[in-house]
């Protein structure tokens, strides 16, 4: 992939969609943690997604059908992706105001270049050093406030970190496949294994949710995580994820966190503090260092 991309027209309309759809999601999803266990969330949510995305594609005519070759190429791809982000973000979404988990989860890009750098896709420089700064300061700024609060639950970050490199890694590994598959396919098989293994795992370590209980706002709430979060917004992800460089796929997502942080405000009533702005800032400062070596690479 050559280092000299450019984005279209078309590529910073998806980029403003996908941001507001991934910074609304995070409160969202905390509204609906008041009445539904995490990991039954994740097997409700992404089941409807990707029967959704199974769907339209099949309406639009796209090839589904998934070779038995490929199976386990697809639950390699699965396991950090889906399973490995997905899991993990919920269970730490469930401890962390829903502003300052998202400030955690989108330390990403930062691992994403540096994944890519251990794989030898780019190379270390003294702006990805002050980007791994940047981030470990956000990190520190946010796990301090959590053990200095009495309410605080410090786990919770250890969990978002983990997350966000399960993420990181999924996307590289994600651009570096050569399934032969449309990538349509690969985002709903992927999600469908997805699935599975949340409906496995939720029985197991919460109980079963009354549906007849859930108010008229958790099936919003989880008509949103169904339509667009797991929908319209994961086939942008992974389409970028799969045709752009690592850095330039990690700038579509630096302002989800700000987003995440003053939507909640209105949705679930919490109120960011100094450290959580602070820790936003930190990340973004982060992912811009992080992206800086790809955009001077591209000049004449």
């Amino acid at each position: 992939m050559s280092s000299s991309w450019r984005p279209t027209g078309r590529d910073l309309l998806l980029l403003v969609a996908l941001t507001l759809m991934w910074g609304v999601n995070w409160p969202m999803m905390k509204f609906s943690l008041r009445e539904l266990s995490p990991l039954w969330f994740r097997a409700w949510t992404m089941t409807g997604g990707a029967l959704v995305l199974l769907a339209f594609f099949a309406w639009r005519g796209v090839d589904l059908r998934l070779p038995r070759a490929r199976w386990l190429s697809i639950a390699w791809l699965a396991l950090p992706n889906i399973l490995g982000w997905h899991g993990l973000s919920i269970v730490g979404l469930s401890g962390l105001p829903s502003g300052r988990a998202a400030i955690l989860g989108f330390t990403m890009p930062v691992w994403t270049v540096m994944v890519a750098i251990l794989l030898g896709e780019q190379r270390l420089s003294r702006r990805v050093f002050i980007s791994v700064v940047a981030a470990t300061a956000a990190v520190g700024l946010l796990a301090a406030h959590e053990l200095n609060d009495l309410a605080g639950r410090p786990v919770a970050v250890l969990w978002m970190q983990g997350a966000a490199f399960s993420w990181a890694l999924g996307t590289v590994l994600m651009r570096r496949s050569n399934l032969g598959l449309p990538m349509e396919s690969v985002t709903v098989w992927m999600m469908l294994l997805g699935s599975a293994c949340f409906w496995v795992i939720a029985p197991l370590n919460e109980p079963f949710p009354d549906v007849r209980a859930f108010s008229g706002g958790l099936w919003w709430s989880l008509l949103y995580g169904v339509v667009l979060n797991y929908g319209y917004a994961q086939v942008i992800w992974f389409g970028m994820a799969k045709r752009l460089p690592p850095s330039a796929s990690a700038f579509s997502i630096m302002a989800v966190p700000v987003v995440g942080t003053l939507t909640a405000t209105f949705i679930v009533g919490e109120v960011p503090r100094v450290t959580d702005w602070a820790a936003a800032a930190c990340v973004m400062v982060a992912i811009a260092a992080a992206l800086i070596p790809m955009r001077a690479q591209s000049k004449p």
